[in-house]
């Protein structure tokens, strides 16, 4: 597959198709804009009422404007008539529109079964809706198909359906779902005062797939969904040089070891080694618990922009070896990172990386978070201090 000029995919011993910088990379470039081959929502199926969100874009509906109903099922909304026209000969064909009305109907087969059962079919049915080339390009995607239950019974429900578009199988609809597991991205509802933030709907983002983790990513994803592009971005959090590994954190960089490791487990069927597990997987219990309660966990916000000491500049390196060199401590490497890269706003707990470079070259002083999208100074560029300037107003 071919990538950008800045990243090159490559097999990395022990990390399988990885992403390595083909030339070396200043803090804040964009390595990669990558558009989805499949979006879907992330709510259940059996919503009693209908999801503020454009059905094809995800964009939050604006009370303040019309919306365009789906001429078939009045069911599905879209933010505007050029949305509708798109999802008519893409995302919400008539065979999609027919599917989803089956399920919808009462008694619905979906009724008994759990949330995240009902995501998984509004899944299959996107995937089962691909062109043949997409549809071709999902399967070249990392994930084994087990047989399971949730398959079995997930295919014999599209089955009953009207026949789909695609080559139809039990094996076909185990290997889809693999592939969703470790390839789905979230796009996230906006930003709430609590803090809490689920997905609006999730994509299958191709080159964006082979992104491996690291608890402390040398870069991080953003969307623009509420500014109408479904696209992601990828952009540096700092310097790197040609040939190393581009990576980024599968979830917020304030989880605790513990969280992170079964999530990991779980989720993607790994152990992550990287340097930031090995240093805590040393921690006991209560060292761990002190962490979260003490700033780099959920306990960071206002006061994570402590006095760090020194004038320290990322220069090459992934994350964990940048922290290292800049603490000098080998207990607690990854301290600069949060108080650096790590957003503090109340209850947001986003990663920060420079906007992208000036005309010129040089990098930005301006960070923004990838999560609440708010700026911040970044003082270490500026020289104004230690103490982040907020750039919201």
């Amino acid at each position: 597959m071919a990538m950008t000029k800045e990243l090159r995919l490559t097999e990395l011993q022990g990390r399988g198709r990885s992403l390595v910088a083909a030339q070396p990379l200043k803090s804040g470039q964009i390595v990669l804009r990558d558009s989805p081959i499949l979006l879907y929502s992330a709510l259940p199926l059996l919503t009693p009422s209908p999801p503020p969100y454009c059905d094809h874009c995800f964009k939050t509906l604006n009370p303040q404007t019309p919306i365009s109903l789906c001429p078939s099922c009045s069911h599905h909304r879209f933010c505007s008539p050029n949305c509708l026209s798109a999802a008519l000969s893409s995302s919400h064909t008539p065979w999609v529109c027919q599917s989803l009305a089956k399920l919808r109907n009462c008694p619905s087969p979906l009724s008994a079964h759990p949330a995240d059962r009902q995501v998984q079919a509004r899944f299959l049915i996107a995937a089962y809706n691909l062109s043949p080339s997409s549809f071709q390009l999902l399967l070249t995607l990392q994930g084994e198909p087990q047989d399971s239950a949730e398959a079995q019974f997930l295919h014999s429900l599209i089955s009953t359906l009207c026949p789909p578009p695609q080559l139809f199988s039990v094996e076909l609809t185990a290997a889809l779902l693999a592939k969703d597991k470790l390839n789905a991205f979230g796009l996230m509802e906006p930003p709430s005062e609590t803090g809490l933030r689920s997905s609006r709907a999730y994509g299958i983002y191709p080159k964006a797939s082979f992104f491996n983790h690291d608890c402390l990513p040398n870069a991080c994803r953003f969307d623009y969904v509420d500014e109408g592009s479904t696209e992601i971005t990828v952009r540096m959090i700092h310097d790197v040089p040609e040939g190393r590994e581009i990576c980024l954190s599968y979830f917020p960089v304030n989880e605790p070891y513990s969280s992170r490791q079964r999530t990991l487990a779980e989720d993607y069927g790994f152990v992550c080694q990287c340097d930031r597990c090995k240093v805590e997987a040393n921690w006991s219990d209560n060292e761990e618990v002190a962490e979260e309660k003490g700033g780099s966990a959920e306990g960071m916000d206002e006061d994570q922009d402590q006095e760090m000491g020194g004038d320290l500049e990322p220069e090459g390196g992934s994350g964990s070896d940048i922290e290292a060199e800049a603490q000098g401590e080998v207990d607690f490497p990854h301290a600069y990172f949060f108080v650096r890269f790590m957003c503090s706003r109340t209850n947001c707990w986003g990663t920060l990386a420079p906007l992208p470079p000036k005309d010129d070259g040089t990098s930005s002083d301006v960070m923004e978070c990838n999560v609440c999208g708010s700026l911040k100074q970044d003082e270490e560029i500026s020289g104004h201090g230690q103490n982040g300037i907020s750039l919201d107003g």
